[in-house]
């Protein structure tokens, strides 16, 4: 972060962030795991400080300056605690496993944080001395471990002008890389000769809101352009500083490569805009030694690491866009690991384009850094649709049993034992459960305190074998470790359930199920400056708002479609039931449906429906009732390539159909534009299957909103429908056609959750009896 309005221009930095810069050395070394959440760091703050006097103060706030012919530093933060009578500052580290085992470059940045804020209150206070307290506080047992030393006020004066010193060069050039980007951001102009039909509309609110302070929930039609309409309104605000960073958050690998090529052509666009812009990318994806531990004594990418970050930092920042190729390349030619050279450079990055965990998981990696660093950020969603879903995942935790026999039966007699005393108390409180599947109020407490004191000598065995526990162990350690996390927010919000595995088979499930993650992601949207979710599919748009908790002011724009009418045909087949119970009567109607429609206007199509088994059942009769119409399908757990082979298919001027499931890789985030897809049939409703969880899920969506139906099965069936759809018009040229199969979409509570611009006609196959929305979808 930079500042102009001090004379000369000043560089502000969060003491963390100085301190990373220039106190890390030597090895990479992740062994002192797994570390506490955020959530659990503050709670072991609060602990703490209660346990102190009544005149102990916490999160003060301190800054102080550095002034030199590279930089004026100002270095900023908040120290944990702070005893005014006592004159000790105190830095407190929450904690898993055995302190004693810390790296001791761990230990060295936790001290210069320590001095730093020591200087910052000697500097305040005009203090000759002042006693510094590292608290490493132990989440497990509530435990401190207090390391005291007292540092007088030049020794600490010493320490921070060398920091300094150390940091100016790196500051200065900071400064003239964020001048050189706001001139040329200020003078950038939009990639394209005009806006696309409702993109300057969707560009003006989001710049709008970026200025304001205000987060924007928005529906705009697929193919307008939604990334660049969103990416360019937010560099211009860059430009005059009302945000630092921008995060664009993506659902799927597609979405990340959508945005990364939007960020080329903005570049691009000025010759080379110098924006630097890296892609985060997990870590078993990019790991070069995934046979390895993250350390020195076992990875040679981690050894050094720290020591030659310097050179390989300054490699990464030539690359044009550092994208998981680049980094890689970077890394390997210095020597290091390239997923956490790509989180170093997070810190030095103007956009950060990564996967929606990255900031609102539990322990996300963005969210932390804008915590830490109290960054001005602008958070990008896109797809936000899918953001409901996928913190859910986030926010679940599952337990097997079946895990934890496989766990008992390689763990060492101590952790054996303990495992062993989990169980007991499992199978008892299982025992009383006559149902194959039922709700609890709450987890027991005998089963938690076992289920944690595992955990506690799991964590220790983790650290005893630097992180390389044997598989079945570690499996049931993490989700263990996360379910213990889990019940201590269990609240409403989410489901503590019980399932017993059917036909009798051994083994029972326990689940703390996330069903509204509004609580979650409430602070995690309120902390950024700004949060623009969009997508094509947010009505009904108070459904959206309910399950994502977003701020009371969020603004709401409905984007008018570029697209007429006339371009899309639409037909729905009102005569056809794609129930389960009606699969075998469905199929030689759909089938022939297809057909028909093929042989009027042959070219690219896709069939959308339900399950791979109703998929696998009309495939069979489409290939053997018209075995001279080319087709491909959908397999379960495709992989990259078999997915990319499959959209190949889908050529220019081509004719064949592709049959896949809906709400899949291809129902939303691909884009056939031209001819390339010419109609798409769907042959569901896309509702949620009728089971006992989805049926309590309802119960609780109920008591809640009062529209338990609507929430879990009709709001996020239509809204993979009209997903799916959004694949035929990609652009104001397109032309295609578009067949709704189903009895249920004749309703008028189905049609007024469809896109405003289609218009619906209606073609008559077979009378079947109509039922309940609600009923297991086909």
């Amino acid at each position: 972060m930079f500042e102009t309005n001090a004379d000369p221009v000043t560089y502000s930095i969060a003491v963390r962030g100085l301190c990373d810069f220039t106190a890390k050395r030597s090895d990479l070394d992740q062994r002192f795991t797994p570390v506490p959440t955020a959530s659990e760091g503050m709670a072991g703050h609060a602990t703490v400080a209660a346990r102190r006097g009544s005149g102990y103060q916490t999160e003060v706030s301190l800054s102080g300056e550095w002034s030199a012919e590279h930089a004026t530093l100002r270095v900023r933060g908040r120290a944990d605690g702070y005893d005014s009578a006592a004159h000790r500052v105190d830095e407190c580290k929450t904690y898993r496993g055995d302190l004693a085992r810390m790296p001791a470059n761990h230990r060295a940045l936790h001290w210069a944080q320590l001095k730093t804020y020591g200087w910052l209150l000697c500097q305040r206070d005009g203090l000759q001395e002042i006693e510094l307290a590292l608290v490493y506080f132990n989440a497990d047992n509530q435990e401190e471990t207090v390391l005291n030393e007292t540092f007088s006020v030049q020794a600490l004066q010493e320490f921070f002008d060398q920091s300094c010193q150390q940091f100016s060069v790196w500051a200065k050039r900071e400064l003239q890389h964020a001048m050189a980007r706001d001139t040329a951001l200020t003078q950038l102009a939009f990639p394209y000769a005009t806006f696309h039909g409702g993109q300057r509309e969707l560009a003006e609110a989001v710049y709008t809101c970026a200025s304001t302070g205000r987060s924007l929930l928005t529906q705009a039609p697929t193919g307008i352009g939604k990334t660049v309409g969103t990416l360019f309104p937010l560099l211009k605000a860059m430009a005059n500083r009302k945000i630092e960073r921008i995060f664009y958050l993506t659902a799927k690998s597609t979405g990340r490569a959508t945005a990364l090529d939007a960020l080329r052509l903005l570049n691009r666009s000025r010759g080379q805009l110098p924006l630097r812009t890296v892609e985060i990318v997990a870590r078993d994806k990019v790991c070069e030694h995934p046979d390895k531990a993250c350390h020195g004594e076992s990875c040679p990418l981690a050894r050094g690491f720290y020591d030659k970050l310097a050179l390989a930092r300054e490699a990464a920042l030539a690359c044009e866009v550092m994208d998981q190729r680049s980094l890689r390349a970077v890394a390997l030619q210095h020597g290091v690991c390239p997923y956490y050279l790509s989180q170093e450079m997070v810190r030095w990055s103007d956009v950060i384009v990564g996967d929606y965990n990255y900031y609102f998981d539990h322990n996300g990696f963005l969210y932390n850094l804008t915590l830490e660093n109290q960054w001005r950020v602008g958070v990008l969603v896109d797809e936000a649709h899918n953001l409901i879903e996928r913190s859910r995942q986030m926010y679940s935790a599952t337990l097997d049993e079946r895990e934890l026999d496989a766990a008992r039966r390689r763990a060492p007699p101590q952790i054996g034992r303990l495992l062993q005393e989990v169980a007991r108390h499992w199978n008892a409180f299982c025992a009383e459960q006559p149902d194959v599947y039922c709700v609890h109020d709450d987890v027991p407490e005998r089963l938690l305190f076992a289920l944690k004191a595992a955990v506690t000598s799991l964590t220790n065995h983790a650290v005893e074998l630097a992180g390389d526990m044997q598989e079945d162990l570690q499996h049931f350690y993490f989700a263990a470790l996360h379910f213990c996390r889990m019940t201590e927010a269990l609240s409403e919000h989410s489901l503590f359930d019980v399932s017993r595995a059917p036909g009798g088979s051994p083994g029972t499930v326990l689940c703390i199920r996330n069903v509204v993650p509004a609580q979650f992601l409430r602070p995690r949207l309120a902390l950024a400056r700004c949060a623009i979710l969009f997508s094509a599919t947010l009505t009904p748009r108070h459904f959206y708002t309910d399950m994502l908790g977003l701020p009371a002011n969020t603004r709401w724009l409905d984007v008018s479609s570029p697209f007429s009418a006339d371009q899309l045909s639409i037909r729905v087949v009102h005569d056809v039931s794609t129930r389960y119970r009606h699969r075998s009567a469905s199929t030689a109607p759909i089938v022939e449906l297809v057909a028909q429609q093929f042989a009027r206007e042959p070219g690219n199509y896709l069939v959308f429906v339900s399950s791979f088994d109703y998929l696998e059942r009309l495939v069979a009769g489409f290939s053997a009732s018209h075995p001279h119409i080319p087709l491909w399908q959908q397999e379960r757990s495709m992989r990259e390539n078999d997915r990319r082979e499959f959209l190949e298919r889908f050529e220019a001027d081509g004719c064949g159909v592709g049959f896949a499931v809906l709400g899949g890789a291809f129902a939303e985030g691909i884009d056939l534009p031209g001819n390339r897809l010419i109609g798409a049939f769907i042959a569901t409703l896309g509702l949620p299957q009728v089971n006992a969880v989805n049926d309590q899920m309802m119960q609780r969506m109920q008591s809640l909103f009062g529209a338990g139906h609507e929430y879990t099965y009709l709001y996020p069936g239509l809204q993979k429908v009209t997903q799916a759809a959004g694949r035929i018009i990609r652009t104001t040229s397109d032309r295609g056609t578009l067949y709704l199969i189903d009895d249920r979409y004749a309703r008028e509570e189905v049609l007024k959750l469809l896109p405003g611009w289609w218009r619906i006609g209606a073609e008559k196959i077979f009378r079947e009896p109509q039922s309940s929305i609600g009923e297991p979808p086909g």
